[in-house]
């Protein structure tokens, strides 16, 4: 591809930015590049972006080939110039801006600043001037608080930055109105982004450092573009980015000079030198590498693979040159002069016999009157290894996950972890079918399929993959979320799950310190917690924040109601009492167990509702244990007061096979049980070497669990089926896994015929039906899902004659409280309601507040009988409250 035409593809609709920018760059320093200079670009998520679409490096690295610029980028999602949390340690890996010894420092900050509105301005001003004078401060990196104390100045003698000469500061962009109800119109955060924008450049003449205006060009060209910029508004998508890119190299070094490079050659070369970094600069399991759990294992095999990494970086470095000088490059790269890895022996010394599926069932024992069957292994789907979780689609379809690449990338191994879809065509009970979805992942700990595709999480982020041709391909990948830290492969995002209403949980663990931008301000998490996505909204709240070990388990019973298994230490907890909202970096405190902790550790959880399995196993909780005790706990569920309790039941299946790993659990559209088994003889980062060479990588299997004294269930037909009956299957269907997948496919259908059809649906409920209050808690759920609020409605369920539906109905209530009127007032009445669920409900709702009036509210469910759980969650919701009215 060729300038003009590289160029061209990132036209918008109005070019009438062009003047804007010219302007805005005419009176600013312009920015001068010396040969080998070392260009280090650091800043939010924006710049976080640049790297995985290349095109600003690709135009600078075309436009002075003779140069050869050495470009890192440092960009983190949500770092503020003052706040860029991170885990233990983080900067002895290499990283700091220091380490990087950089002649000139693109920093790309204010959009996560600018939540603080006009109250933010004068710290905002003063932390630019802080870094322009001490850019070496940023690498104080921190969990919460502010970076700077004072330290000397940059241009001394011996200061670590003695080598630069210039720091550009760079705007953000602006807020693309995406003209879409669900998400923000972006004016708001225009206004702020502009103050900022005007701030930035104040600091920068006072200082007199080049500026680039990124926010007056991109609202223009957003305006006028004719198709989306922005994934969300304010994250550029490739378009964006590239379009971006132009206006950023145009206003730092003015009109473009004809180059000799193919710059389709040339951005695949950048890509991948910034893919090869992005391995090193986010490695994951850092709190190995370089953390509190370093080890002996690690500082054996850890510094020969570095050393090669980037030693292969900078064989990418030539590369790059190279292509931008019009030079040809090998097909392939050669990275025969980056060194050897270090040979790691076992420590484990047990014998390790792999056996066959067929003989592994043999050491299986399982509970009177189950069954057990292999589903699908890698005997006959060698892509099937490390399995980490799967959900069944509409179609009754299992798609899984693999991990082969687990416990991290090694470098100059491609990574090839993939996500497949598994299908039984001729109703046997064994898969006969595969399909790769999607392959080259790394690390992906979790999944769950909506709005046409599927979400994964790929540490450190989330993405959405989705086929558009339909030959059940991915050809659509796109990051939405990013910035969940990796310190630990085993503690990242992962047991994905929906709610009711729409929204997606996935959970990490301790040693993580992540921070999230979205177009509403920045999330953030210290050592352990839920989020919560919605991605209609592109809302991502904490929903707990907990001093979890390793939360990996997490299901919703059919009224709503949330419990999260903490792995590591097998703790199961009832996850409304402390789903109360905190102001970060402050954490719940200690919260009893719903059940006593037989075994650890757990992995994935499950609840039973379906015909197919015994009366007497309804309700019950049904919990993975993979070590130690190896196989499917089961535990009796009772109402207890506000909350529940569970008592243990015979297992219904265990192992006696080292090597069987069971790590995620689903009911499927038959009515069987599936097991997802990681398989592997070794376990654990501190026990073992990452590198040790007993760790598997080419086994797993999945396993369905029957029972053989009732019939298995007949799969009801969800995939393309009008709305009417897909309304009328949530009310026919008792099986929650089969509410869950219709509700699924109501998502992904247009929201003004839904809420019409449910509308339709609602009206002619028979109003004698036991279930009733059920499906209309169901047509609320259907409302919030759609992002359609129907205030009339919500009040209809709150007053409803079952507890359960007012329950659930107060935490629509919560999630809609800045939308309907007199949001106290309606929680006022549910704090004061007969049923304690209902009033743990709303004291766990005004947590979102911050008024003395909310206080006033509920402490008035002090009047009313109290239980444990009632009385942890007042003591953290007060404790929140009082924080944000003293402020």
């Amino acid at each position: 591809m060729t300038l003009s035409r590289f160029l061209s593809t990132v036209a918008v609709a109005s070019f009438c930015w062009w003047a804007a920018l010219t302007a805005v760059a005419a009176d600013a320093p312009s920015l001068k590049l010396e040969k080998g200079d070392r260009v280090i670009i650091v800043g939010n998520t924006f710049a976080e972006r640049m790297q995985y679409f290349g095109n600003f490096e690709a135009l600078l690295q075309s436009r002075f080939p003779e140069l050869e610029l050495v470009v890192r980028n440092l960009g983190w999602s949500a770092d503020e110039i003052s706040l860029r949390p991170r885990s233990a340690s983080f900067a002895d890996h290499g990283h700091k801006l220091a380490d990087h010894q950089p002649h000139v420092i693109i920093a790309c900050f204010g959009f996560n600043e600018s939540f603080a509105g006009e109250a933010g301005l004068e710290k905002f001003e003063k932390d630019l001037e802080k870094f322009l004078r001490s850019p070496q401060n940023i690498d104080q990196f921190t969990s919460n608080r502010g970076n700077w104390d004072g330290s000397p100045e940059a241009k001394k003698e011996d200061s670590p930055l003695k080598n630069l000469r210039q720091i550009v500061l760079v705007s953000p962009i602006a807020h693309e109105n995406l003209k879409k109800a669900s998400l923000p119109d972006g004016s708001k955060n225009n206004a702020n982004l502009k103050l900022y924008t005007e701030v930035m450049k104040k600091v920068a003449e006072k200082n007199g450092v080049p500026f680039v205006d990124l926010f007056t060009p991109s609202l223009a060209a957003m305006e006028s573009a004719a198709k989306p910029l922005t994934i969300n508004g304010v994250h550029l998508n490739n378009e964006g980015d590239a379009a971006v890119a132009v206006m950023l190299d145009k206003g730092l070094f003015g009109d473009r000079p004809a180059t000799k490079a193919d710059m389709t050659k040339l951005l695949a070369e950048v890509n991948e030198k910034n893919l090869q970094f992005f391995y090193d600069y986010r490695a994951v399991n850092g709190f190995y590498i370089y953390g509190g759990r370093k080890n002996p294992f690690g500082t054996v095999n850890f510094p020969a693979e570095f050393a090669k990494l980037r030693k292969m970086i900078a064989n990418r470095d030539q590369r790059v040159w190279a292509v931008a000088q019009g030079k040809e490059v090998p097909a392939t790269i050669d990275d025969s002069n980056t060194g050897e890895f270090t040979k790691i022996e076992t420590n484990f010394k047990a014998p390790i016999t792999v056996l066959p599926p067929t003989e592994a069932l043999k050491t299986f024992t399982v509970a009177d009157g189950y069954e057990l069957n292999v589903f699908a292994s890698e005997v006959e789907f060698p892509d099937l290894a490390n399995p980490v979780q799967f959900c069944f689609d509409a179609k009754g379809r299992l798609w899984v996950v693999t991990m082969p690449s687990y416990p991290m990338y090694l470098p100059g191994t491609p990574v090839n972890d993939k996500i497949l879809i598994l299908e039984d065509t001729n109703g046997d009970g064994r898969a006969d079918k595969q399909t790769v979805f999607a392959d080259k992942l790394h690390l992906p700990t979790g999944i769950e399929l909506g709005d046409g595709g599927c979400y994964v999480c790929v540490q450190p982020n989330v993405m959405f993959l989705k086929d558009t041709n339909g030959d059940d391909v991915a050809d659509v990948r796109e990051y939405v979320l990013h910035g969940f830290d990796s310190a630990d492969s085993h503690h990242s995002i992962s047991a994905a799950t929906w709610d009711q209403g729409g929204a997606m949980y996935f959970q990490e663990g301790t040693f993580h310190h992540s921070q999230i931008e979205t177009p509403y301000g920045p999330t953030r998490l210290a050592n352990a917690g839920v989020f919560r996505y919605e991605p209609r909204t592109a809302k991502l709240d904490v929903f707990v924040s907990y001093g979890f070990a390793n939360p990996w388990g997490h299901i919703i019973d059919s009224w709503g109601q949330n419990f999260v298994a903490d792995a590591s230490g097998g703790a199961n907890y009832y996850g409304t009492a402390f789903s109360g909202d905190v102001d970060y970096p402050n954490k719940h405190g200690g919260l009893k167990q719903f059940l006593a902790k037989q075994w650890r550790p757990t992995a994935g959880c499950e609840l039973v509702s379906n015909r197919h399995f015994p009366e007497e196993a309804q309700g019950n909780y049904l919990l993975n244990n993979c070590i130690g005790f190896q196989g499917v706990l089961q535990y009796k569920m009772r109402e207890d007061g506000s909350g529940f309790s569970a008592d243990p039941l015979e297992p219904l299946l265990k192992s006696s096979d080292l090597s069987f790993r069971p790590v995620d659990i689903e009911f499927g559209p038959d009515g069987a049980l599936y097991i997802c088994d990681w398989f592997n003889p070794l376990v654990g980062h501190m026990q073992h070497s990452v590198r040790d060479p007993n760790r598997d990588s080419k086994h797993g299997r999945i396993y369905r669990l029957t029972y053989t004294k009732k019939p298995l269930l007949t799969p009801v037909k969800i995939a393309g089926e009008p709305i009417p009956q897909l309304l009328s299957l949530l009310a026919s269907e008792p099986e929650e896994r089969t509410r869950y997948r219709v509700r699924t496919e109501l998502r992904g259908r247009d929201t003004k015929d839904v809420i019409a059809e449910t509308e339709k649906w609602v009206a002619s409920l028979d109003k004698n039906d036991p279930n009733l209050q059920h499906h209309l808690t169901e047509a609320l759920w259907i409302h919030q899902q759609h992002d359609v609020v129907n205030e009339e409605f919500l009040k209809t369920v709150l007053r409803s004659s079952e507890p359960k539906a007012r329950a659930a109905a107060t935490r629509v209530l919560c999630y809609w409280s800045d939308r309907v009127k007199e949001p106290l007032k309606l929680l006022q009445v549910q704090v004061n309601d007969e049923h304690p669920r209902v009033r743990l409900e709303a004291v766990r709702a005004l947590s979102f507040f911050d008024s003395q009036e909310a206080i006033d509210i509920a402490s008035e469910s002090l009047l009313h009988d109290q239980d444990d759980y009632l009385k942890y969650t007042f003591e953290e919701t007060l404790k929140t409250l009082e924080r944000r009215v003293k402020k």
